[in-house]
């Protein structure tokens, strides 16, 4: 598999299970948050909006998956946007302490995922060389050979 087909397999993956994510929050409200069930109206109202953000995170996810070619500058954009949310849970962890183990978790993949797509993004912007200009390989009936 090429660099470009598992960059954009992990784009549509990312992009699917934050749209998902982010509509389940709209739907569920508090209790889509681990522990947080009884949270008052204020936190019902400011998760189910911030789940819309999601699923419009995941839906730029998958609308750049698609393009031809992929490019790189919005991949690091989604993954920084992705690592500055990893870097406001490890704030709240120092300011509130440990949350819930599956918030852990999921800040673990937000700090893991970053360098990943960023190391991947490149591929995306070198284009594959056309037939025939392999620089280790002499095209003999080239003029001036």
């Amino acid at each position: 598999m090429t660099k470009v087909k598992a960059l954009r397999g992990l784009m549509l993956a990312m992009g699917y299970v934050c749209t998902a994510i982010g509509l389940f929050h709209v739907l569920l409200g508090n209790a889509a948050i681990p522990g947080e069930s009884s949270a008052d109206a204020t936190v019902d109202s400011l998760g189910r909006f911030f789940g819309a953000v999601f699923a419009g995170y995941g839906l730029a996810w998958l609308h750049a998956a698609r393009q031809t070619p992929i490019r790189a500058t919005s991949v690091r954009l989604l993954a920084g946007i992705l690592l500055l949310g990893a870097v406001g849970r490890i704030l709240s962890l120092a300011v509130h302490g440990w949350p819930h183990w599956f918030q852990v978790a999921l800040t673990v993949s937000e700090l893991a995922l970053p360098p990943l797509f960023l190391r991947l993004a490149h591929a995306a912007e070198q284009p594959p060389r056309p037939a025939g200009t392999d620089p280790l390989h002499l095209d003999e009936s080239a003029p001036g050979l």
